[in-house]
């Protein structure tokens, strides 16, 4: 178990940018970016990989991701709508990120919606999601280790890399359908929110 533990200790789990995180005047995408990189430094696998770049944040907003910036400044709630498309754009397509996040934005703007108590929803279904992560790897890593009989740590690893990529497959694959049914609801004239 101390290379599960140390699996996770590597994995960075707390790196998050939480909304005392942000500062409370708007920011330019330069700062932006700095922010993201900040946060989210000990997620990289490689230390070239780049968190977020200019081309991301203005891709994503030509693609409407998130509502319009005014000034070239991005809000608060900006902030928090580009970490939510952070987090999603390694599972999701952008196409579904935009669809799921698409009545999030039409609300924040609006100002039907406290983004930032939305927001501290997710942070707190994700710090679960970390202690449940954390149980189930172990569960993972102990019934590799039953199913693998012999002494081959390498077998045993590809086999613990077969299994985690299966079971990260059912999630998107789950996230995927529940995209896919937010949008029928929607366009079936249905509130899910």
């Amino acid at each position: 178990m101390e290379s599960i533990d140390r699996l996770i200790g590597q994995l960075a789990l707390d790196s998050q940018i939480r909304p005392s995180d942000i500062p409370k005047i708007d920011l330019y995408v330069d700062q932006v970016i700095q922010l993201f990189d900040t946060a989210f430094h000990d997620t990289k696998r490689y230390p070239d990989d780049k968190i977020l770049t200019k081309t991301m944040i203005n891709n994503y907003a030509k693609g409407k991701l998130f509502y319009p910036v005014q000034h070239k400044k991005y809000t608060p709630d900006h902030i928090m709508l580009i970490s939510l498309i952070y987090q999603m754009k390694s599972t999701l397509s952008i196409n579904d990120v935009k669809k799921v996040l698409e009545k999030v934005n039409e609300q924040a703007q609006a100002r039907d919606l406290d983004l930032s108590e939305f927001y501290e929803a997710y942070l707190g279904l994700q710090q679960d999601n970390h202690a449940a992560f954390k149980e189930e790897l172990e569960r993972q890593a102990k019934a590799v280790a039953h199913a693998q009989n012999e002494e081959s740590g390498e077998l045993s690893k590809v086999l613990f890399i077969a299994s985690l990529v299966h079971k990260s497959n059912l999630y998107r694959r789950a996230a995927e359908k529940l995209a896919d049914e937010l949008v029928r609801e929607e366009a079936d004239g249905k509130n899910s929110y």
